[in-house]
């Protein structure tokens, strides 16, 4: 079968969105670290709106810093690749041209570094997920004794994670007599561009002190909020284009119509037009930041590990359910004590058009995919929350079965005895701590020591504690519907 690439999109059926520009015209503007689904989803549409509007800067290097699996999807493709946007029974195809091809950092770092240190490139976007930062998640420091971290550390010119390898290129920059690009986080983790700047500048002082003080002078590390659900794409999804298309497209991705982008107004140099793109570019990212994670994706993940735990392979069929259903409002009642809406933000109407995306069947979203590397985006998700809410005097009945679910998913097993694979950082840590407790109560106890998980002073807050305990042990002994509705009842 044909693959999707330049010479094939001629002959795409009329309803497909075709880039409709001269590709062999575009500049690689922007260097993408971590390049997946959801990049391809939501930031690589806005620099290719930027291209179809006529500014032939934006186009997009991929580079993946683990393994060749999106190269081998989209070289062959000419960079090319389907976005499907579906809502109910409609959907929606677009070819996105603004690829120009992908990298794979472990096979040639010196290559990826010459090409986020080339003059033409003025932003460097990453998608690493939390763990790709290399730092401490109780201080937010630099993981010295990380392996990779050391072994930039001893040598920048062959980097293996995303810190370093911004760093080598900076410094090529600098050598170069160019400015730096600026480094936009796409990640769903608060204070991101804090984050990674934090990590890119210890780095580059540990190696080169006077650097570190000319990226902490000139570079930029705007904070960002970003929000579109881009479930992962399944064999069936590919197949199903194929025969819509008359190609193969191996890189296709799906996701909702739903699609938001807020950067922090900080640039270290040229950027598209952001905001005439849809993007909102605003003085304080946070307040924005904090509706998101809170309420998307705080349910998100809770509602995802009740509905795993219960046998429900999607969100949709999840929110279905009338316990689970009234268990987000509820959450969702918690959660907004906790938030200073931007001016713009409808909380009642944002909470309404969340649900409305977790019901939609069309994406067919699988509750073990946001289930995974939960001790990642727990504290960010549900435990900065409940923090608050607790400081207030206030309770946490909501957010602590978020947590006691996350807590029974790291068992492996669902409440059918289902065996599942627990895709998590912590996974062998958190194995050992159950499989060494007498009882549910030692279970969380046990868990409650994960120092990277839980702040000290939440975990040794008798009524953090307590009400996460209760959680749990409704969970063990009526199952996860039945401890949704205790909550709401």
């Amino acid at each position: 079968m044909t693959r999707l690439n330049d010479a094939a999109l001629q002959g795409l059926p009329a309803e497909v969105a075709v880039p409709g520009y001269d590709r062999a015209q575009v500049k690689t503007g922007v260097v993408h670290l971590g390049i997946g689904a959801f990049h391809r989803a939501h930031q690589a549409v806005v620099f290719d709106d930027a291209i179809k509007a006529g500014d032939l800067r934006w186009g997009v290097l991929g580079a993946s810093l683990r393994s060749p699996g999106v190269r081998d999807q989209l070289n062959p493709q000419d960079g090319l690749y389907t976005l499907v946007v579906r809502d109910g029974s409609d959907e929606h195809l677009r070819v996105i041209g603004a690829g120009r091809g992908v990298l794979v950092g472990p096979e040639d770092p010196a290559a990826l570094v010459a090409a986020m240190a080339d003059a033409d490139v003025h932003i460097v976007t990453l998608t690493v997920t939390e763990k790709g930062y290399r730092l401490d998640p109780a201080t937010g420091d630099l993981l010295l004794d990380d392996p990779e971290v050391a072994a930039d550390l001893a040598d920048i010119a062959s980097p293996r994670t995303s810190p370093g390898f911004i760093v080598a290129a900076l410094q090529t920059r600098r050598a170069a007599g160019l400015k730096p690009f600026t480094v936009i986080s796409c990640d769903n983790l608060p204070h991101n561009g804090r984050r990674i700047r934090a990590g890119v500048i210890a780095m580059a002082r540990h190696i080169e002190p006077a650097l570190a003080d000319w990226i902490e002078a000139e570079g930029a590390f705007p904070q960002t909020m970003i929000d579109r659900i881009v479930p992962a794409t399944i064999p069936e999804d590919i197949e199903k284009l194929r025969a819509r298309l008359g190609v193969e497209d191996q890189g296709m991705v799906k996701a909702e119509p739903f699609t938001q982008w807020v950067i922090e107004d900080r640039f270290a140099g040229e950027r598209p037009d952001f905001a005439a793109l849809g993007v909102q570019l605003t003085d304080a990212v946070e307040p924005w930041e904090d509706a998101k994670l809170r309420l998307l994706n705080g349910a998100h993940s809770a509602v995802a590990y009740l509905g795993a735990l219960s046998g429900h392979e999607h969100v949709h069929e999840a929110v279905a359910v009338p316990a689970f259903r009234a268990y987000v409002e509820a959450l969702w009642d918690e959660a907004q004590t906790t938030l200073n809406p931007p001016p713009g933000l409808d909380i009642p109407a944002y909470r309404e058009a969340l649900m409305a995306r977790f019901s939609n069947a069309a994406l067919m979203h699988r509750t073990r995919q946001i289930a995974m590397d939960g001790s990642q985006k727990l504290p960010q998700r549900l435990l900065a929350g409940a923090a608050e809410r607790l400081a207030a005097g206030q309770g946490i009945e909501a957010m602590a079965l978020g947590v006691a679910a996350w807590m029974m998913w790291q068992s492996g097993v669902t409440e059918g005895g289902e065996t599942v694979v627990v895709d998590d950082p912590l996974a062998a840590k958190t194995a050992e701590l159950l499989a060494g407790a007498a009882d549910d109560q030692a279970r969380v106890s046990a868990l409650l020591s994960l120092s990277a998980v839980f702040p000290p002073a939440l975990a040794a807050d008798d009524r953090f504690a307590v009400a996460v305990t209760g959680a749990y042990l409704s969970l063990s002994r009526n199952g996860a519907v039945e401890a949704a509705r205790a909550v709401t009842e």
